[in-house]
């Protein structure tokens, strides 16, 4: 008997400490989105991509961010006006699940649309979705291989 107790008891502590992540710390986690972690950082935005949401992200790996200029991110990332336009292009609000992207224009929680296609894959303005559907308690992260820029 008492040693059921126990069990029931270490269960219930180890049920209550496991959680789902939120957007931020699912992107960590996946240990691919390391730039991405730091410009949310200087952007001052990972409180708000920790909030209750839900949003949908189009999230660049460290790959994409690789491809912009090395001076254009640093410069990028010294600006936390611009930084904090471009990474709120790539959110929109509400949790859109692959299954339920439609081709057209899509406002961004930066208040800019952003162009979705349908046609060969799914593209975000000029970056293709390579993995979609990473859940997360506050929303869903979709990858993408570049980064985007508001018009």
């Amino acid at each position: 008997m008492k040693k059921s107790l126990i069990a029931s008891v270490i269960a219930l502590a180890t049920l209550g400490s496991a959680h789902a992540k939120d957007i931020v710390d699912t992107a960590v986690a996946a240990g691919s989105f390391k730039t991405l972690a730091t410009a949310l950082q200087a952007a001052g935005l990972v409180d708000t991509l920790k909030g209750k949401g839900p949003f949908t992200v189009f999230a660049p790996t460290d790959e994409a961010f690789a491809k912009v200029p090395k001076a254009d991110l640093d410069a990028l990332l010294k600006d936390k006006a611009k930084l904090t336009a471009v990474l709120t292009y790539h959110v929109v609000p509400g949790k859109v699940m692959a299954a339920d992207v439609k081709a057209g224009k899509v406002k961004t929680v930066q208040g800019s649309e952003i162009t979705v296609s349908t046609m060969g894959g799914v593209k975000v303005d000029a970056a293709n979705v390579v993995k979609t559907d990473i859940a997360a308690d506050n929303g869903v992260i979709h990858v993408i291989d570049s980064v985007i820029m508001p018009k």
